[in-house]
Parts: structure tokens; sequence; C-alpha cells
């Protein structure tokens, strides 16, 4: 991959780890409750969930989408849903206990499988990865080491944007022992979550 390239990539990344989205505020809102270092298992599954996005992009995955646009538009409506459901759950959570004990925290395989399938079924992974990263493979180069740079590069940039945000909401917790105020910051963030998605959805649809 051509450094021009690389550092292009390396940007897109950087901006789209560090702006709001489904993922930012799944690990934001697990920060809050759980702290920092319990928040980024969930992070974890996101850029592992990367990977298979990684893999479809490399393969064709924009092309193949704009072959079969009914199964695009199953899978942007399952992915709302999906992430529909886990706004919910953030807006609806007890407000009078905003924060708990890591150890009283969900299973660290659970938290790591709600990473995973949030970025799977999240729109705006159909953005990213399958609008815009396939056009940043040269086709005159083989694609695997192509991919493995991009699959550091994006997994270094999605872990440092998430690792902010749940840093930030760890530093945030002094104001969280307000039950209303945690209430209206997770209704907030689900609706965050949400309108994100459903903008994505919407993108790809052009």
């Amino acid at each position: 991959m051509d450094l021009s390239v690389w550092v292009a990539l390396l940007m897109l990344f950087i901006a789209g780890g560090l702006t709001p989205g489904p993922a930012v505020m799944l690990v934001m809102s697990t920060a809050l409750r759980y702290r920092a270092p319990t928040a980024m298992i969930a992070g974890m599954g996101v850029a592992a969930a990367n990977f298979v996005w990684i893999t479809l992009a490399a393969t064709g995955l924009a092309a193949f989408a704009a072959r079969f646009p009914s199964l695009l538009i199953g899978l942007k409506v399952a992915g709302v849903g999906f992430i529909a459901w886990l706004a919910w759950t953030i807006a609806t959570s007890d407000p009078d206990r905003p924060r708990a004990r890591a150890e009283d925290a969900p299973p660290r395989g659970r938290l790591f499988l709600r990473g995973v399938g949030l970025q799977l079924m999240n729109p705006n992974a159909l953005v990213f990865f399958g609008l815009l990263l396939p056009s940043y493979f040269d086709v005159t180069k083989p694609v695997a080491p192509q991919a493995l740079v991009m699959l550091v590069t994006i997994t270094a940039c999605e872990l440092f944007g998430l690792a902010v945000y749940a840093w930030l909401a760890d530093t945030m917790n002094a104001r969280f022992q307000s039950p209303t105020f945690t209430r209206w910051f997770n209704r907030a963030a689900a609706t965050a979550m949400l309108v994100a998605a459903v903008f994505a959805s919407v993108m790809t649809g052009r």
C-alpha cells in the first residue's frame, strides 16, 4: 500500500473513530456504569467485528450489494432494529443506580459479543466498509497484505477513539450521582445511537 493511500486511510478512520455513533454510545454507557476498562471489553468486540467487515470489503462488498439491493435493505432494517433494541435498553436503564462495581458487570463474554453484534449490524459500518474502504484497495497488487495493513490501522484507530470516549465517560461520573441527570443523558445517548444508525442507512441507499 502506498504511503499516501495509508495516510488517507488513517485520517478517514481517525475521524470515524472520534465521531459519535452507536459503538461510541455503547462504550460510553458501559463506562458510566462499570468504568472505562470494563467498557473497553465491548470496544474490543467492536474492533474484532471489523475483521469481518474488512474481509467483505476486500472481496467486493460494494459490488455485491449493488447486485442485490433487496438484501442490502434487509440488512439495514435488521441493523437498525438491533441498534434500536440496544438504544431502548440504555434509555430505560435504572437511573437510581448509575454506578455499579466492576465485578458486578455482565460477563466479559457477553460484553464482548454485544460489541461484535453491534458492529456487525451497524449501518455506519456499511458506509465506511461497504462504500468507502473498497476504493482504498489497489487491484493491481495482492489483496491480503493490503487487508492486513488496513486491519491493523483501523483497529488502532477504532480502539483509540473508543478509549477516548470511555475515559471521558469515566471522568463525568461525578455528575452522574444525580438520577435525573443520568436519566436524561441515557435518553440522549440512546437517541444519538438510533439517529446515527438511521442516517447511515439512508446514506447507504444513495
